[in-house]
């Protein structure tokens, strides 16, 4: 058995030896540096653009909500609903009715 045993753990030893030094130290913490796009454009004028940038710019680019598909009104509804209870987006019932219009006239379907 130690016959087996020794070529055994020979290799093993081999194989993992390599390896202590890959893993993590949880005493060192590096800092990522990061450059997130950005960008200046707003809604375009019209009714209900107010609304979208005082409560969608927030979050999201202009840019990164006028390029989401059309989407049937209620699908928005159901969209502006989720940002305000799954995430808590701080927007009136006055303002999400606005913000659906205003998705429903630029990116709904007919």
């Amino acid at each position: 058995m130690l016959r087996t045993l020794l070529p055994a753990s020979t290799i093993l030893c081999a194989i993992l030896l390599p390896l202590t030094g890959h893993a993590a130290r949880l005493d060192e913490l590096k800092s990522l540096n990061l450059e997130l796009p950005s960008s200046d454009m707003t809604f375009p004028d019209g009714a209900g653009a107010d609304a979208m940038n005082g409560n969608c710019l927030a979050c999201h680019s202009a840019d990164h909500m006028l390029n989401q598909p059309t989407l049937p009104r209620k699908v928005w509804e159901e969209v502006v609903d989720k940002m305000i209870n799954a995430y808590k987006a701080p927007i009136t019932p006055q303002d999400a009715a606005t913000v659906v219009d205003y998705l429903a006239r630029t990116k709904g379907t007919m």
